[in-house]
Formats: C-alpha cells, sequence, structure tokens
C-alpha cells in the first residue's frame, strides 16, 4: 500500500520535476517502494542544492513514506509557508495527514481542494481515499468516478475504486445486506477480472450467507496456483463444516495438508495446520487433534492460532477452564482479535457465567460493529432472559375409558442472571365415560429459581391443589430440587415434590398425596456415550411406599439430525399392591430398545420422534410387550412467539395409573414478552 501511495504521489508531481535528471535514482526509489534509501538520497541532494522545491517534496514524501507522517507534516507545512498557493505542495501536505490517518483533518483540506482544482486529478483522487478511510463509501465512489473521467487510463484510481468497493462491500455485510455486497463484489471483476481480493470476500460473504455451493465454486476460481490452491482447499474444508459435511471437509483438509512439503510459505502453512486440527475436532477425533496440537506447539510457541485450537478443543470436549485460560491468553496478545473476544463470550456462557459472557459480546460489538455472530450470541442469552409466557393444552384418553383435558399457562420473569421468579395455573378435568365418575382440578404455584454459583442452581415452588368432585379439598403442593454439575460433562439433581394423585377421576377423589424424594444423574462422554439414571423413592399418604430405577444407556450417532439410540431398564416396587385402585406390583421390570431422531425441516421449523419397544413383566405374570413413541414439530412463527404440536403413546405399565394404553395430543405455545431482559440496560454500558 505504502508503494502504491508512493506511486500516487509521483504523478502529482509535473514534468519539470522529470527535467532533473540527476534526481532521476531517488525518483526511482520511491517509485519502487524503498523509502528509505529515497529519503537517505534526497537528504543527501538538498545538502548540494538547499532550496529546490521538488527535492524537498520528494524528501518530505520519503519521509513520510518511510513511517513518520508527522514530520513529513511539518515539513510540507513549511513548503506552504513559502508557496502559499503551490497545488504540488498543497496536495502534498494534504496526504500526509492520509499517512497519519488524520482522516478528519484530511478531509475539510481536500475539500477545499477540490473546490480551488475540480479538474486535478490528484486532488479529486486524494479526496475519494480520504472519504473512504472515513468509511464514506458512497460520497467516495462519486469522487472516484469523477477521478475516472479526469483519467480514464489511469490505474490507480481504479485500484482506489476496488478498495472503496470492497470497504463498502464489508459495510453492507455488517449491516446484513448481503444482495447489496455480492453486487458491489462482483463489480470489481469489470476492472480486475479475478481478482483475488474480491473473490477472497465474495467467498466469505457465501459463507456467511451460507450459499456453501457458490462459496465453493469462488474457491475454486481462486485455486490458480499451487499456494491459492492450498488456501482454496482451507476455504472449502470450512464451506464443508457450515454444509454439515464434515467427513468431506476432512478430506480437503488433509489434501491441502499433504500440498505443504512443496511450499516455503510460514503464514500459509500456519493456517493449513490450523484448518487440519479445527477438521479433526468438527469429526471429534479429540485424541489426534490433541497430539496434532501438541506436535504443532513444539515448533511454533506463543502463537494465537495454537491457543485458539486448544480453546476450541476445549469447547469440544467440554473442558470450559482451558478454554476460557487460552482465550484470555488471546486476548493478552491482541485485545481486538475477534476469535479471542467472541470465544471468551461462548466459553463464559458454557461455563454458565452469564453476565461475564455477556460483557464479553458487548465487547465484541464494540470492537466489530454490528458483526453478525456476536449479535446472534446476544440475542441467544436474550432468549433465555426475557419475561415468558406459556401455555401448554393437553387432551389424555387412556384403555380404561379415562379421558382428561388440562391446560397450564406459566409465566416466568428473569430479574437477573442469576434470580426469577414464576406463576403457574393448571386446570385438568378428568372423567370416567363407564362409570361417569367426574372430577376437576386447580393447581397455582409460585415459583423461585435462584443461581447460587456458576453451575449451581436452586428452584423451589409451593402451591396449592384445589380438586373438586361431589365434594371437594385443597392440598399443597411443593417442589424444591438442586440442580448441579459436579464434574465436566456430569449432570446431578437432588430433589423432593409433594403432588396429588390426579390422573383420573376415581385418585382425584380417593386424596392420594405423593411425597417424593429424587436423584438424577447424567453422564456424558467424548465418546457419544452417555448414561441416565433416575432413582425416586415415593411415600404416599395411604401407606404405600413405592421405589424406582430407571437407567439408560444411550449413543450418539449423527449430530445433525441428531440420532440416539440406548437401552432403557425400569425396576419398580410397591410395598402394598392394591391392584383395584392403582397400579401398584410387588415388582415391575422394563426392558426397551430406543430410537431418538431430531431434526430441522427448515430454519424456522424442527421436528422430533421417539421410538421405543421391548418386554414387560408384572411381579411373575408372562412378559408382555411393550411399545412407547412420540412425535412433534415446532415451529417458530417469529423471533419471540413459537408453537409446538406433539402426539404420544404408551402402552408401558408404569406410564399410566390405570392401565397398560395411554395416548396424549397437546400444543404447546411459547411468547417471549419483550425482545431484552428486564436487567439489559444495567449490563450493556
Amino acid at each position: 500500500m505504502l508503494r502504491f501511495l508512493a506511486i500516487i504521489g509521483l504523478t502529482l508531481i509535473t514534468s519539470n520535476l522529470l527535467a532533473q535528471e540527476d534526481m532521476a535514482p531517488g525518483f526511482q526509489l520511491l517509485e519502487n517502494g524503498k523509502f528509505d534509501k529515497a529519503e537517505s538520497f534526497f537528504e543527501d541532494y538538498l545538502e548540494q542544492d538547499p532550496q529546490n522545491k521538488t527535492a524537498k517534496l520528494c524528501y518530505g514524501r520519503a519521509v513520510g513514506l518511510n513511517g513518520d507522517p508527522k514530520k513529513a507534516t511539518a515539513l510540507f507545512g513549511s513548503l506552504k509557508d513559502s508557496y502559499p498557493n503551490d497545488y504540488e505542495v498543497t496536495i502534498n501536505y494534504n496526504e500526509s495527514f492520509l499517512w497519519d490517518k488524520q482522516y478528519e483533518k484530511a478531509k475539510p483540506l481536500y475539500k477545499d481542494l477540490v473546490t480551488d482544482y475540480p479538474d486535478k486529478f490528484g486532488a479529486v483522487l486524494g479526496y475519494a481515499n480520504t472519504l473512504s478511510n472515513l468509511k464514506e463509501y458512497e460520497e467516495a465512489l462519486v469522487w472516484v468516478n469523477k477521478a475516472i473521467d479526469l483519467n480514464p487510463e489511469n490505474p490507480s484510481a481504479k485500484v482506489s475504486k476496488k478498495y472503496i468497493r470492497l470497504g463498502y462491500a464489508n459495510e453492507y455485510t455488517n449491516a446484513q445486506k448481503y444482495k447489496e455486497a455480492e453486487h458491489l463484489l462482483l463489480q470489481i471483476f469489470e476492472d480486475f477480472p479475478e481478482d483475488k481480493d474480491a473473490l477472497t470476500n465474495l467467498a466469505n460473504l457465501y459463507l456467511i450467507t451460507k450459499e456453501t455451493d457458490k462459496a465453493k465454486a469462488i474457491y475454486w476460481r481462486f485455486a490458480t496456483n499451487k499456494k491459492d490452491s492450498i488456501t482454496a482447499r482451507n476455504g472449502i474444508a470450512l464451506a464443508e463444516h457450515i454444509a454439515e459435511n464434515d467427513k468431506e471437509a476432512l478430506k480437503v483438509s488433509q489434501r491441502a495438508m499433504e500440498s505443504l512439503n512443496s511450499v516455503n510459505d510460514t503464514e500459509l502453512i500456519e493456517r493449513t495446520n490450523n484448518r487440519y486440527v479445527q477438521a479433526l475436532i468438527w469429526n471429534r477425533q479429540f485424541g489426534k487433534a490433541k497430539k496434532q496440537i501438541e506436535l504443532l506447539e513444539k515448533t511454533n510457541p506463543d502463537r494465537n492460532w495454537i491457543r485458539a485450537s486448544k480453546a476450541t478443543l476445549g469447547m469440544y470436549t467440554a473442558n470450559f477452564k482451558m478454554s476460557l485460560k487460552n482465550y484470555r491468553e488471546i486476548l493478552e496478545k491482541d485485545s481486538t482479535s475477534f476469535d479471542g473476544n467472541l470465544g471468551l463470550a461462548n466459553a463464559l456462557f458454557a461455563s454458565d457465567r452469564i453476565k461475564p459472557a455477556y460483557s464479553a459480546a458487548f465487547q465484541t460489538l464494540r470492537i466489530f460493529k454490528n458483526q453478525k455472530d456476536a449479535q446472534g450470541f446476544i440475542e441467544k442469552l436474550n432468549g433465555l432472559h426475557v419475561p415468558t409466557v406459556q401455555d401448554h393444552a393437553a387432551y389424555t384418553f387412556d384403555n380404561g375409558n379415562n379421558v382428561a383435558f388440562s391446560n397450564t399457562i406459566n409465566g416466568l420473569v428473569p430479574w437477573s442472571t442469576k434470580f426469577k421468579t414464576s406463576v403457574s395455573y393448571q386446570y385438568r378435568n378428568t372423567e370416567n365415560t363407564i362409570t361417569q365418575n367426574k372430577a376437576e382440578s386447580h393447581v397455582f404455584t409460585l415459583g423461585v429459581d435462584y443461581k447460587l454459583m456458576p453451575n449451581v442452581n436452586l428452584s423451589s415452588l409451593i402451591g396449592v391443589n384445589n380438586s373438586r368432585f361431589e365434594t371437594s379439598y385443597s392440598q399443597p403442593v411443593l417442589n424444591f430440587k438442586l440442580a448441579l454439575k459436579p464434574y465436566r460433562l456430569q449432570n446431578l439433581e437432588l430433589g423432593y415434590q409433594r403432588e396429588m394423585q390426579s390422573f383420573n377421576a376415581d385418585l382425584i377423589e380417593r386424596e392420594i398425596v405423593m411425597d417424593n424424594y429424587g436423584l438424577t444423574y447424567n453422564l456424558g462422554t467424548n465418546i457419544n456415550l452417555g448414561w441416565y439414571t433416575q432413582l425416586m423413592h415415593t411415600r404416599q399418604s395411604d401407606d404405600n411406599i413405592r421405589n424406582l430405577l430407571f437407567t439408560s444407556l444411550y449413543y450418539s450417532v449423527f449430530r445433525k439430525p441428531a440420532l440416539k439410540v440406548g437401552l432403557n431398564y425400569q425396576y419398580i416396587t410397591f410395598k402394598d399392591q392394591v391392584p383395584t385402585i392403582y397400579f401398584s406390583p410387588e415388582i415391575y421390570r422394563a426392558g426397551e430398545v430406543f430410537a431418538d431422531l431430531r431434526g430441522d425441516f427448515s430454519e424456522k421449523t424442527k421436528y422430533n420422534f421417539s421410538a421405543a419397544t421391548g418386554l414387560q413383566r408384572v411381579q411373575n405374570d408372562p412378559q408382555t410387550a411393550i411399545f412407547r413413541a412420540e412425535a412433534g414439530i415446532t415451529h417458530q412463527f417469529n423471533k419471540r412467539l413459537s408453537g409446538n404440536l406433539y402426539g404420544k403413546y404408551s402402552n408401558i405399565a408404569s406410564a399410566t395409573a390405570a392401565g397398560f394404553e395411554f395416548t396424549e395430543v397437546g400444543l404447546k405455545v411459547k411468547w417471549q414478552l419483550q425482545e431484552k431482559p428486564i436487567f439489559y440496560a444495567k449490563l450493556d454500558n
């Protein structure tokens, strides 16, 4: 760029400069970008001819372009005192502010210059470049076109126009006006066919918009030599990852690695190794990725891209402490690093440190204004902490001739990142179509959730259950739960719940209170295996006692769509057997295989389907087959409103209190009452 500026500057010096042949070597040094030698040359020349204006101009340019723009400004300022109306002196003086990145000071100077000299190519082009540096791209394009009209064959103006378009396209991209950005980038090819900068920016644009086939096509256009072919494969690997073709991404990255043997380009070698490590992580080959990082760290110590790879590995393996450590080290070296800032925000969120995650995301947006990923991250945090209302309506029936309709309305208000309250009302109407027994229940609850520390949450719920049939009664309901993550990839919940038997009218009438003491534990791994276990001890007001064990070993086959398969086992005992009142065997066992599939029909519509089948045995009775299934579809109508329609069926005995077959259909609607949390203003400062 400095050499480009030197060439532009030389075109501003008139033909009398060229007539001085003894300064020709100095002119050549300036044109070739050898500013230190040019500075020495003209310094020596001025000792022989101290009043030579042309030599002073060239010396000032050499000084400024050699890294001392303020000195250059002072030199040109002195010349302006001697030549107040000299165009060549004035334009060099103005340009020195561009070298010093003082664009605001340069703007009015150039504006006055183009007013006085509207037909001077150098003045008009300088003004266009000044506006471009101030990111006033629309006006900059007007003035660079004027410069081209003045001198259509001059390459400098076309180069300036290219960079203005690149900057303008980037501004449109940040504003998520992707079609406008694409149009500007494509126009660059009119002046510079197959321009590398335009191709790179166009490919990045298609990656952002997830038009991965277009991105790959652009990268192949970029691949015109060996080095660029490696760069192209690095980009194509990322495109394959965005397209959720991680296996192909790894293959492409491996081919790029194989091509490095004959390349002597340190930066390209680093980028390719970095992409290869990422591809290993995307494919969950964590052991290989770790070894590769360790090898690279030996030959590339104290490098931020190595730290970024370690941080990414930590995020994928739930080693968030490692991620936090490396993202912070990245920011110590480069406080403006995008990967460091947004990576830190994601790692803090994964560590359940919500308020610091917000702060890191806001810092990212301060550095990278309107950046889409950072904005999306903040929107995700907002969605988890805004006041919401959810309505859940359901209709159920079983082969015991029981039918029921229920509707639950729940309101949730997060008052801070740690504290939230809730209120809920449930209405349930039940009837037996044979006995004509009818009952209804009304349950009111108030809840409080508090985060004691990251990954340790305490929730409590108190309320009343009012049940009505021929007579009525009211009973308190309680629910206390402590949820925590004792170690990586582990979740533990301890809880107590006081509830009423309310599945059908007969049970409601009997006023059976259940005190449930429960423990659930889930263990994940980095090899796609998981283990879930639930233990529950229940004491009932009719003096019966139930003990329940449910355990599930599962394996994640795919990530997108998410397919999980596994084995379930359930074991239940009751102290007393009262089969005429509710299902209460001395021993009940069930084993089943299951599959769970979740994916997207589109960006706004998701689906889920699960099914399980196996065998169950009640006490010493013969084994019988069991089957259960559930399917649902969720649609996001807009950012704040979503709906879920579902249906489920089960003939597993423990699924009902009065029979072997149970069916439910329901609708859930969730509405976020506002876009931002109540406490948002306190965070964004």
